[in-house]
């Protein structure tokens, strides 16, 4: 471990410490991340190669699901080797400008899933609300300004997030406690006032997820008042919608918790916290396209056809 910095020296690298109260049962739980890894890999990749292969699943509804599934494979890639290999071998160093990198690309990725799913939402109130114009509005010149303007606020917010998060200095310690570096665990580190950087980060979690998410209710009720006045016959329609919100659910409520266990007074203990961090962004990444699988029928059709052609390929295997 590094010395205290004196003066203005700040630390440039730090240790990530979770889950190390735990002993010598901590390399034991590179079996359960590295499982649900694969599975998060194996899931997605299915899921990419079936949107991609079948001129069936071309649609945008699909096409907005295929662009899940990359997010859902890409984020976990950010942060798992590096803590897989910290359970096995105690590598657990990273840089200052490391760490920064892994907070903005986790943020940046976290919150275009939140705009995915408010994107997923759109699509649906054009499908059942505005049938007539659905394929006008779903073009993607017209598209473009439905998601413009949130791509460039994910993008503008974790910029300023991050910049101010890497002018602080660091000497009030050097080990972070979690598996990964999160914003408020590297903030809480630093030897100067941080109220800029709190209230950033909630101006970021207000304008990005908690917004989405208003549009989305907003959105959804709609939807269900559109069905609901129609007649029976239409909630077959809606079938999609409940798979999305199954997926908005999980999302916010693992999001939600690990945003406040840091900002509000709580009996999370190290362990607790880091754990649920860890869940917010395997969990939905691993159960997201068993979810759409299962619950989306041109989908569920096209993996058993997938699945019938691997068997004829590796009758042994499979």
């Amino acid at each position: 471990m590094q010395a205290l910095p004196i003066g203005n020296i700040s630390f440039t690298t730090f240790q990530l410490n979770g889950f190390y109260s735990v002993g010598e049962w901590r390399h034991f739980l590179f079996i359960p991340y590295f499982l649900m890894f694969l599975l998060c890999t194996t899931a997605n990749s299915i899921l990419i190669f079936l949107i991609i292969s079948q001129r069936s699943l071309h649609s945008p509804m699909f096409v907005l699901i295929g662009l899940m599934a990359v997010v859902d494979l890409c984020m976990p890639m950010i942060f798992v080797p590096h803590m897989l290999l910290s359970f096995l071998f105690d590598w657990n160093q990273i840089s200052l400008v490391g760490c920064l990198m892994q907070i903005f690309c986790t943020q940046f990725i976290g919150a275009f899933q939140s705009t995915l799913l408010l994107w997923m939402s759109l699509d649906r109130f054009f499908a059942i609300c505005r049938p007539l114009s659905y394929h006008i509005n779903m073009q993607m010149a017209n598209f473009l300004k439905f998601i413009i303007v949130p791509v460039i606020r994910n993008w503008l917010l974790n910029i300023i997030i991050i910049s101010l998060a890497g002018k602080l200095h660091f000497c009030v310690k050097n080990e972070i406690d979690h598996c990964f570096c999160e914003h408020m665990g590297l903030v809480q580190l630093a030897c100067e006032d941080t109220s800029v950087n709190n209230i950033a980060g909630l101006v970021g979690a207000f304008l990005i997820p908690t917004a989405d998410f208003l549009f989305i209710a907003v959105s959804y009720v709609i939807i269900f008042a559109s069905v609901m006045k129609s007649g029976k016959s239409s909630w077959k329609a809606i079938n999609t919608c409940i798979t999305h919100i199954i997926v908005i659910t999980f999302s916010l409520v693992f999001a939600m918790t690990a945003f406040l266990s840091y900002r509000t007074r709580n009996n999370f203990s190290p362990n607790s916290r880091i754990f649920i961090s860890t869940m917010y962004i395997l969990f939905p990444s691993c159960f997201n396209p068993i979810i759409y699988g299962v619950r989306t029928k041109e989908i569920r059709l096209q993996f058993i056809k997938f699945f019938k052609r691997v068997k004829n390929i590796f009758p042994i295997i499979v």
